[in-house]
């Protein structure tokens, strides 16, 4: 069920319904109770159309819910979507109406899943239009050039799961934190990545269903930039704190 769709109808009716009322009814009812209908849609869409440019165009909250992205974004993790860092888009279309910028790489980026755009998916940017991209021995090339990646010493005190490396890697300005299997994996490209099209993997680098699955991420398809979590679903279970809250890199 697309909640944006439904939220977009439901703003339509009610101004519809408000507008009618301001400009018809109003003066022709004599005073009379306007009805349940016009009274329902004078309370509720003042309310939904500030939610709806909230969530189409400003930030909108997303719920992480498998462990693709480990260790950056926990399953579980309440995340903040950035609207705007790439453009001003309509919702339920995406078309953009306003350019305002552009993912670069190494962005946690949310978008609609290319084979069924019901779905949001989020990735991390690996490759963007005009780059050529290659993933080979475990290792992201870029424009042939091998991204920094460099292993980190066992920490007892972090739970990885077994015959698993904990790396770090820069990605254009972004270093962040990969998992990485310690055994052969496949290899991909290299692919010359198409206008308005993106190439996407997940952190938790052999457990993602991702670009080197079905392909490039195309711009009609992006919501927008991951920058924040909020709040861990474990929260519930006590008072959150400010250590819910961080910055994604």
């Amino acid at each position: 069920m697309d909640f944006t769709l439904i939220l977009v109808v439901i703003v339509l009716v009610t101004g519809l319904v408000y507008g009618l009322d301001i400009f018809y009814f109003k003066g022709r009812r004599d005073g009379r109770d306007p009805g349940i209908v016009i009274d329902y849609s004078r309370s509720f869409f003042p309310v939904l159309f500030l939610v709806l440019v909230l969530r189409s165009f400003l930030f909108e909250p997303f719920q992480i819910p498998s462990g693709s992205m480990l260790p950056t974004l926990k399953i579980g993790d309440f995340i903040l979507v950035n609207k705007f860092d790439y453009g001003l888009r309509l919702p339920v279309f995406g078309t953009t109406v306003v350019e305002l910028g552009q993912p670069k790489r190494g962005d946690v980026m949310v978008f609609k899943y290319p084979d069924d755009s019901r779905i949001n998916f989020i990735k991390r940017v690996v490759g963007i239009p005009g780059d050529t991209v290659e993933y080979r021995d475990k290792v992201i090339y870029v424009n042939g050039n091998a991204q920094t990646l460099t292993p980190l010493p066992v920490d007892e005190n972090v739970v990885i799961p077994p015959f698993t490396e904990q790396a770090t890697e820069q990605l254009g300005d972004r270093k962040h934190l990969i998992w990485r299997r310690q055994m052969p994996g496949r290899n991909v490209g290299p692919v010359v990545i198409p206008d308005r099209q993106y190439f996407v993997m997940g952190d938790n680098r052999d457990n993602s269903n991702d670009s080197r699955e079905w392909g490039f991420v195309d711009d009609s398809l992006i919501v927008g930039r991951a920058f924040a979590v909020w709040m861990h679903w474990e929260a519930f279970l006590s008072i959150p704190s400010l250590s819910d809250v961080r910055i994604i890199q």
